[in-house]
């Protein structure tokens, strides 16, 4: 059985847009890399075959094993200098050169050797927890010959512009996913009328009252418009009107996708890669709990996992953003860490995008999910995300 856990970082680009992601996979003690590739192989009916490069980790122990996964087209693997320069490294550079997978170097002490050899590196990572700033510039510079500079595990907002004025072409990390601002106490204009649609939403209020609130935000409406009507939805025709959505969907379908607006009033220049993550865990969640709660919940989980960066979207302490709204009492318990049904799934959510790989493999075993059911999880709802306009 698969024991190989996957977790995610995005990677974003100077313009602080996601443009590709890295799956880290996390080996047990008697997983070989065989089992990796088995874990990778497993996947390949959902892998979305995007322009969108994923870039594969898996730590100091990769060898030619990996190169059993047939890799798609927009897959990276990254190879540590050390496995192409030990003992087993002549194995692993025949392979790469019989099966020319791209290619990317994780540049250590023995980088420079690790250049020499007759592979070609599309990419070359750096390990920001194992550089300072100042050698981070001087590594991009002199390496960029060799392949795009890409920086890893991104701390803060500031160490991810720093790298971007160095030179790397994209940097790894859930570093815009803490706030960079103080907090307020108040919601803004448009924030508050948004959370006055979505209140009317959750009455069930008549449909004409619902829309007499959209026109006092025109932008709002068309917004929600071109959500319902994204790849993502996967409707069969275009909605016109809210009154069309209301009759195709019901208010329980179209509470979701007004939490999502709440987003769009955000001025922060990370609210793209932050309303990205905060559907993609929205929809995890949805993933990881199917066939576990009643299907009537899965718009609550979906809601969940949203909201878990609400706070850091609107400005706002968690708890003034859930004053303004009437949301059942275990998504709030949830989102304010209080307990309850759903924080094993949004804590499983949170734990994807960490690297202890023990841990997500004890929560995900505490809800019964295998590896390979988490796995293909996460991949479909990166999908879904990626599905999505921003």
């Amino acid at each position: 059985m698969n024991k190989v856990f996957m977790s995610r970082q995005p990677l974003l680009n100077r313009q602080s847009r996601i443009i590709a992601s890295r799956l880290t996979l996390h080996l047990g003690k008697h997983a070989s890399m065989q089992d990796a590739a088995n874990a990778l192989g497993a996947l390949d009916d959902i892998w979305t075959r995007s322009e969108k490069t994923v870039f594969i980790s898996c730590g100091s122990k990769c060898d030619a094993g990996l190169l059993d996964w047939s890799a798609p087209d927009n897959a990276a693997i990254e190879l540590p200098a050390a496995a192409l320069l030990g003992a087993d490294g002549p194995d692993l550079i025949a392979a790469l050169q019989t099966w020319q997978p791209t290619a990317c170097l994780l540049f250590d002490a023995q980088a420079t050797k690790a250049l020499a050899v007759d592979v070609p590196f599309r990419f070359i990572a750096f390990d920001a927890k194992q550089f300072t700033l100042a050698q981070l510039k001087l590594l991009a510079a002199r390496t960029k010959n060799y392949g795009m500079g890409i920086a890893l595990n991104i701390q803060s907002s500031e160490d991810f512009r720093a790298c971007m004025d160095g030179g790397m072409t994209a940097a790894a990390g859930w570093f815009f996913t803490r706030p960079s601002v103080q907090l307020t106490k108040t919601l803004t204009p448009a924030q508050t009328n948004i959370v006055r649609v979505l209140n009317l939403v959750r009455q069930n209020a008549d449909t004409r009252d619902v829309e007499a609130a959209l026109k006092h935000d025109v932008a709002m409406s068309y917004k929600l418009l071109r959500y319902i009507n994204s790849a993502g939805f996967g409707l069969s025709c275009e909605i016109q009107s809210f009154s069309h959505a209301v009759n195709m969907l019901g208010y329980d379908k179209l509470n979701r996708w007004l939490s999502l607006l709440l987003a769009t009033a955000s001025k922060d220049p990370m609210a793209p890669a932050l309303m990205y993550t905060a559907l993609l865990r929205g929809r995890l969640m949805e993933f990881l709990s199917a066939g576990l709660v009643d299907k009537a919940e899965y718009d609550n989980l979906f809601i969940t996992g949203a909201f878990s960066l609400l706070d850091v979207l609107l400005g706002v302490g968690m708890e003034q953003a859930l004053d303004a709204m009437r949301l059942p009492d275990a998504i709030c318990d949830a989102l304010l860490g209080h307990g309850g049904r759903y924080l094993p799934f949004l804590e499983l959510a949170l734990s994807s995008e960490g690297d202890q790989g023990e841990l997500i493999a004890e929560q995900a075993a505490m809800l019964g999910l295998t590896a390979d059911q988490f796995n293909r999880a996460q991949l479909q709802a990166q999908a879904f995300a990626e599905a999505m306009e921003f």
